[in-house]
């Protein structure tokens, strides 16, 4: 390995294509005989999943430059070009790290050097509004360049498909074809970027595009004149973490009449090296941290923060002297029951309402909307899912009314304009929420026990077991061999009701011994649904070397104070009993 990649370093070292400084990098590791550097770079190409790519910035096969970011734009190109079309158009946004605009730059370039008209946002802007653009423009493909909440030195290329969402089958697939088999950078077509607006291949999107985004999702707005009129009482602390978020949210506040808001100074501007903060992810607690003191200093209602491309939304706020942080699952179910809930009283709730959340979602939210007469839409993890979902029911099933959707990582949409959890319209929703329940006295822990005396007590957790190299990757197979074949009827010393096998898509039912069919994707995932209504999902995860066991315990006997205290009990009985059969595997 260590002669092939060294010989793959020289090869960039001294090839003419590459720019100077390119090559020099190469060079001076090579010179300073950095051999783990070189392999490190150089011992397998990038690799360019089913939604794109994401990895450490720097020349090399290995590295997000911008030769891969030229060759990811070709294979989606030549994905675009084979739909046979004639009117040919991709939509690019990007978010504040390092390169993430000459990044955009470059794949314009190349999709311009195809034919294909680029539209690019003139400045940097969420997830949602390049899913926005590619539904407005009518393009076939899109793309943000961004590696979400990843560390500083990282970058990545995501795609969206003609719908607004992230790609999926078949032409996720065929991307990754196309990807592999470009073997010389220099094949790939390219074009001056000043040359391809010149000839009107590139456009700027300006705020025109912007603005039909924020008057689209004010469209959604579930009490307008509520906040046009008490906006004021309501005291909003937001961070952006550095990252897409200032404009767009602070801009989706104002409009909605909440101009009540305290931006945390120190992470107000785009920052590429996110410097006050280790990971620049608010569902961790310690990327809201100078949110939390300036509420605390302010006396604000809730805190806010969204990540580099602000499609995740975190909350805190204070209760009873202590700081709580609201995890995802809280929060859609405290956005989704407040949606239901004044739609009702409105008369909203259109006809052949669905919901849509991911199977590793809580099961409360299962609960709430069927209590409100809405169907639910399970599917895999991940808002790709979702939204494919989405796609099917429009294409599919027109007559039926979208209402709500939600992970439990923290995404959320609550609007039909684009296809892809949207940070902004999330932070008017729960900031909106939050208005309605303090004209009510009630800040949102004590709104989230009112809607657990009234539907029972859910708990999750999300346990993470690491398991490095070959042999980790072996463990985990093994963990999951050894699950599916479980063959008792009791499990965490409940019964069985059924499993779910989403590899071999069937539903095996424990009590009455029978099987049927499971109709979605394939994926690694085995979900058991206990008697009690208590469920566990097994999950490996596609990116990191770990297996994922999400854990939800629902509670409906007995005081509030009852029902969380035997949650947490049993909850912690789970994860013994998890662990300990991990470790057997």
């Amino acid at each position: 390995m260590e002669g092939k990649a060294l010989d793959l370093a020289r090869a960039w070292a001294n090839n003419s294509h590459f720019d100077e400084n390119s090559r020099k990098e190469i060079q001076d590791l090579i010179d300073n005989n950095d051999t783990k550097e070189i392999i490190e770079r150089f011992y397998k190409n990038l690799e360019f999943g089913t939604g794109g790519m994401r990895s450490i910035l720097g020349a090399g096969n290995n590295r997000i430059n911008k030769y891969n970011i030229r060759k990811a734009s070709q294979a989606v190109a030549t994905e675009v070009l084979a739909t046979g079309e004639s009117q040919l158009c991709v939509s690019i946004s990007y978010d504040s790290r390092h390169f993430s605009f000459e990044f955009a730059k470059e794949a314009a370039s190349v999709f311009a050097a195809n034919g294909i008209t680029a539209h690019i946002y003139k400045r940097l802007n969420p997830v949602a509004l390049v899913s926005f653009a590619i539904r407005h423009f009518k393009c076939q493909a899109g793309v943000m360049v961004t590696a979400s909440h990843n560390p500083p030195d990282n970058n990545g290329y995501k795609v969206f498909w003609r719908d607004g969402a992230q790609v999926t089958p078949p032409y996720d697939k065929n991307i990754i074809g196309n990807f592999n088999k470009i073997t010389d950078y220099s094949s790939i077509k390219f074009m001056d970027f000043d040359k391809g607006v010149q000839d009107g291949l590139i456009h700027w999107i300006g705020e025109d595009i912007e603005n039909l985004y924020y008057e689209a999702i004010y469209k959604w707005v579930v009490n307008p004149e509520m906040c046009q009129q008490n906006g004021e009482k309501l005291k909003i602390v937001y961070t952006p973490i550095h990252g897409t978020g200032l404009i767009p949210c602070v801009r989706a506040l104002k409009d909605l009449g909440l101009e009540n808001v305290e931006v945390v100074p120190e992470q107000a501007q785009p920052d590429s090296d996110f410097p006050t903060v280790s990971s620049p992810n608010p569902e961790n607690p310690e990327a809201l941290a100078l949110a939390v003191d300036l509420m605390k200093k302010s006396g604000a209602d809730i805190a806010l923060g969204s990540d580099p491309d602000t499609d995740r939304l975190g909350v805190a706020l204070q209760h009873e002297g202590e700081t709580v942080y609201l995890n995802g699952n809280q929060i859609g179910i405290i956005m989704l029951h407040y949606i239901l809930t004044n739609w009702k009283e409105q008369g909203k709730i259109p006809k052949n309402p669905y919901f849509v959340k991911t199977i590793v979602t809580t099961p409360l939210q299962e609960k709430i909307a069927k209590h409100f007469g809405i169907e639910v839409e399970n599917t895999l993890t991940g808002f790709k899912w979702i939204c494919g979902r989405m796609r099917e029911i429009e294409q599919n099933e027109p007559e039926r009314n979208f209402v709500f959707a939600t992970e439990e990582s923290f995404g959320y949409l609550n609007h039909d304009s684009i296809r892809d959890k949207d940070g902004v319209s999330s932070i008017t929703l729960i900031s909106e929420l939050a208005l309605w329940y303090k004209l009510q006295g009630l800040n949102l822990v004590e709104a989230l026990d009112k809607i657990y005396d009234e539907y029972g007590f859910s708990h999750e957790t999300l346990l993470n077991i690491v398991y490095q190299g070959k042999e980790g990757s072996e463990k985990i197979g093994r963990i999951m061999s050894n699950f599916r074949k479980y063959s008792d009827k009791r499990i965490f010393d409940q019964d069985i009701h059924l499993l779910e096998d989403y590899q071999e898509h069937t539903i095996r039912y424990y009590q009455e011994n029978k099987t049927e069919s499971l109709d979605l994707p394939t994926s690694n995932v085995l979900g058991y649904h206990l008697s009690s209504g208590d469920r566990v999902y097994l999950r490996p995860s596609g990116t990191e070397p770990k297996i994922k066991f999400y854990i939800m315990v629902q509670e409906t006997e007995g005081s509030l104070v009852d029902k969380k205290a035997r949650a947490l009990a049993k909850t912690e009985k789970i994860l013994e009993y998890l662990k300990s059969e991990a470790e057997k595997a």
